[in-house]
């Protein structure tokens, strides 16, 4: 599978994140919640550097979650039983997604603080 012509490796990764929407619950809602955000920086045209952070954000969050998805998808073919290792594994890539989802929350909610206060 390596040295694959550029636009062969564009689609597989055009198809993992299909399947995440198809499959993931989770990733949808994010994509839903980074729409959101687009279409509120589109309607206050704040400063580029708002776009620049909430953006890269949205953009952590959701590798975030097809990381997880991946994950997931992995241990659950090579182990299907139920493991306190893979347990840990789960829990800790969940975990990132949801310090990452916090973190994109925190910045939010201090650009709507500058754009509502001003």
């Amino acid at each position: 599978m390596k040295n694959q012509p550029f636009f062969k490796r564009m689609g597989f990764a055009l198809s993992g994140i299909a399947v995440a929407l198809r499959l993931e619950s989770s990733f949808r809602l994010h994509c839903l919640a980074a729409l959101m955000v687009v279409i509120v920086l589109a309607w206050s045209k704040p400063a580029m550097l708002w776009w620049a952070l909430l953006l890269l954000n949205c953009g952590l969050v959701l590798a975030a979650e097809l990381f997880n998805t991946a994950l997931e998808h992995l241990i659950d073919h090579l182990h299907p039983d139920l493991h306190p290792s893979i347990k840990i594994a789960k829990d800790c890539a969940a975990g990132a997604v949801l310090i990452l989802s916090l973190s994109a929350v925190c910045i939010f909610v201090a650009f709507l603080f500058e754009t509502l206060s001003s």
